[in-house]
């Protein structure tokens, strides 16, 4: 293996740790300290100036600044990555890269700690869950060819979320924070490493009671609570081979009360954080379960084999308002003078018997599979290659069992006049199998590392229906296969100019495949980029420039992208291009003084356009002319950064700028009722160490309580979240 390949490994497996007023690291005694594991390791921030490819990498330090909960605000850190806000703490994020769509996450690949997140990420990977973010040690986006290495979604790249590594010595931390509308935020862990076992606890409580208000009382927060467990073997130290055996286990819960119903143009401007009485008993339950095992072993200095098994399993029941009399809540509130009467009755006023139908949406989910990756190193002539060859087996499936119940509003309150039987709604399984393979050769040429890769898909897919009739599953009403072969190339090539300058550049196919019984073709594209990145002491900067040419662009009907359209439909849009610009600069102007003072920048322009024309069912795209811009992509995003960092204090202030979108297709100016709204909203953070194991600590978010618009689905006007402070203390042992 190379020097140069061998320090960037190296630095990958140090664990993150705060920067000093000149820009270098200290380690933090007693943090994990493990072999190169490929499955798990999918970057670091010491590779990211070798990767061939736009990489971003928020390690431990940078994620303490401000100590988010939020997910949507940590992203937005990283340029090229976009973000619809749902319910104002990130629970359900609907995340983006490069214009690949904000639906759900839908359309790029999702991981922790390496390994697929999603209930179903072939059969149904818009279903409703996220990592907890209070757990994530780390945070790595990759766009460009690098994305080939994690699959199968290879349109827009890959995020992985870290999370907390098994220490090598005793050491714990506990974190709690209280803030108003009951907010209680609490985390804390401890583990150690011996000579040769070593283990991890960890857990998360987080509730509130919901900065919205419900017409006529109740509760529009939640309560989560995650648990995560670690166990480790190592080899003894006289062992002819290294091996590492990993066990790790989660569960988590969440009960949050929340809806899809949002508020007429009127009534947001008068209240935007109100909520209909009909919204009063929307409530979604879920609990997730992951089992993990993970084994290494260096078969000899330049060969090395990391396994994965894996299975995770999922259930939520999301009991929410979905018509009225037949007219979507959609419809409703883009029109509520031409559905007047359904409107009032939304409002409190009472309706006739049966009007109002929530739905028990139950599904049950499960993924299981086995993945590994083989390293091999060897030399050609002046060359040196660090190859790889991986391999995942996987299945996944959705199960949907749904019954709808009927309501009647009488004085604000609802009474439920029909209860429907499990089943008669909804009856059906999506299944997926998959065989997926690659292999990627980075290779060391003098001053050149090209990274070429190759990526193969094989899908099986397969929906079953069942009659709604009773809800049994006695009668199969159709069976619906569909088999995808996919080959997906890309090549990337970085060329060091200098100690401090890099060119990169890459090319790669992106993909994207259908759902179970969809109709449509896979999703396909050709993504290029070209970049520079600089670093020098407390300097560091990138530009990139990115082209998405899509051969076809889907569009999928969920419940959340609301509209009159059936859920799991997929619609081909055709030709389209997405390209854009990417900035970021940090900077240090403390240099080696005693106060340290960061400051840093990420930009996104995006220019994203339909280049042929269509009239489609899908809601958000509608009748669409050739040159139309696509719907809830941003044309601007910024984030502005600045902090002042003493020995035992800290303070940072962060701006992010949110561009307005157009919610459907469209071109030219923004149509009033067809839009989000462009804001500046601003956190502040502040710490104090009263001695080395304890900091207090406060956040505002959204300082200036900017009132905005972040969407116009699933139905109606939605929110940002308003003001919200925090204060808290975090003790490390």
């Amino acid at each position: 293996m190379s020097p140069l390949l061998r320090a960037a490994i190296l630095l990958a497996l140090l664990p993150a740790a705060p920067a000093f007023a000149d820009g270098e690291t200290a380690i933090h005694p007693g943090e994990s300290l493990v072999r190169l594991d490929r499955v798990n390791v999918f970057g670091s921030r010491h590779e990211v100036a070798k990767t061939a490819g736009s990489a971003h990498y928020l390690d431990a330090a940078t994620l303490e600044k401000f100590n988010y909960r939020d997910v949507n605000r940590v992203l937005r850190q990283v340029p090229g990555v976009y973000l619809v806000e749902e319910e104002g703490f990130g629970l359900r994020p609907n995340i983006g890269i490069r214009g690949s769509g904000t639906d759900r996450n839908n359309r790029i690949t999702v991981m922790e700690d390496g390994v697929l997140i999603a209930p179903a990420p072939y059969a149904a990977p818009a279903a409703y869950y996220f990592p907890t973010m209070a757990r994530m040690h780390a945070v790595e986006v990759k766009k460009g060819a690098a994305s080939v290495q994690a699959g199968p979604r290879t349109t827009g790249g890959a995020l992985n979320l870290l999370s907390t590594p098994i220490p090598t010595e005793t050491k714990g931390e506990f974190d709690l924070a209280l803030g108003e509308n009951g907010t209680l935020l609490s985390h804390g862990w401890i583990g150690s490493m011996g000579e040769r076992f070593g283990g991890l606890v960890e857990g998360v409580r987080q509730e509130t009671s919901g900065f919205k208000r419900i017409d006529g009382g109740g509760d529009a927060g939640y309560e989560l609570n995650d648990f995560v467990a670690k166990l480790r073997w190592t080899s003894a130290p006289d062992a002819a081979r290294y091996q590492q055996l990993d066990l790790k286990l989660g569960r988590n819960t969440q009960d949050s009360n929340e809806t899809y119903l949002g508020l007429t143009e009127d009534d947001f401007a008068a209240s935007p954080n109100r909520r209909y009485a009909a919204s009063r008993l929307d409530n979604i339950q879920t609990r997730h379960q992951l089992f993990e095992l993970r084994h290494l072993v260096e078969l000899s200095d330049r060969v090395d084999l990391t396994t994965v098994a894996y299975r995770t399993e999922f259930q939520r029941n999301w009991y929410k308002l979905n018509d009225v009399q037949g007219v979507s809540i959609a419809s409703i509130l883009d029109n509520p003078e031409t559905y007047a009467s359904q409107y009032a009755w939304l409002t409190g006023a009472t309706s006739p018997v049966n009007a109002l139908r929530l739905r028990n949406n139950n599904r049950s989910y499960y993924a299981q599979g086995l993945q590994g990756v083989l390293g091999v190193d060897f030399d050609t002539g002046a060359a040196r290659h660090d190859l790889e060859f991986g391999l995942r087996l996987h299945r996944d499936q959705e199960d949907r069992y749904q019954d709808d119940d009927r309501y009647q509003m009488v004085a604000g309150e609802l009474v439920r006049t029909t209860n429907g039987a499990p089943g008669t709604q909804e009856n059906r399984v999506g299944d997926a199998e998959a065989l997926s393979l690659y292999v990627q050769d980075t290779i060391e040429w003098g001053r050149w590392i090209l990274t070429p890769g190759l990526r193969y898909e094989r899908i099986d897919l397969t929906r079953t229906s069942y009659s709604t009739a009773t809800g049994l599953r006695d009668v199969v009403l159709s069976t619906v296969e569909t088999q995808v072969d996919e080959i997906i190339p890309g090549l990337g090539a970085t060329y060091l100019l200098s100690d401090e300058l890099t060119v990169f550049a890459s090319v790669h196919r992106g993909f994207n495949p259908p759902g179970p019984a969809s109709g449509s073709e896979s999703e396909k594209s050709v993504n290029a980029e070209f970049g520079l990145r600089y670093g020098r002491d407390a300097l560091s900067a990138e530009l990139v420039g990115f082209v998405n040419d899509y051969s076809n662009l889907v569009g999928t009907c969920t419940a959340s992208t609301g509209g009159n359209c059936t859920i799991g439909d997929q619609f081909d849009g055709g030709e389209a291009r997405i390209s854009g610009l990417e900035a970021s600069l940090s900077y240090d102007f403390g240099g080696n003084g005693p106060l340290s003072v960061p400051v840093s920048l990420a930009y996104t322009f995006t220019n994203a356009e339909f280049r042929n024309s269509f009239s489609s069912g899908f809601e958000e795209w509608g009748d669409v002319a050739s040159g139309d811009k696509l719907p809830y992509l941003p044309e601007h995003l910024l984030h502005l950064e600045a902090g002042l960092q003493g020995e035992r204090w800290r303070l940072g202030l962060a701006a992010n700028y949110l561009d307005a979108m157009r919610t459907v297709a469209g071109r030219g100016a923004i149509p009033a009722g067809k839009g989000t709204d462009s804001a500046w909203v601003w956190d502040l953070s502040a710490g104090y160490r009263v001695n080395a194991r304890l900091e207090l600590y406060g956040r505002v978010e959204n300082l200036a309580d900017e009132t905005y618009v972040v969407a116009r689905r699933p139905a109606g006007l939605r929110p940002g979240q308003p003001r919200a402070t925090v204060l808290g203390l975090r003790y490390q042992f």
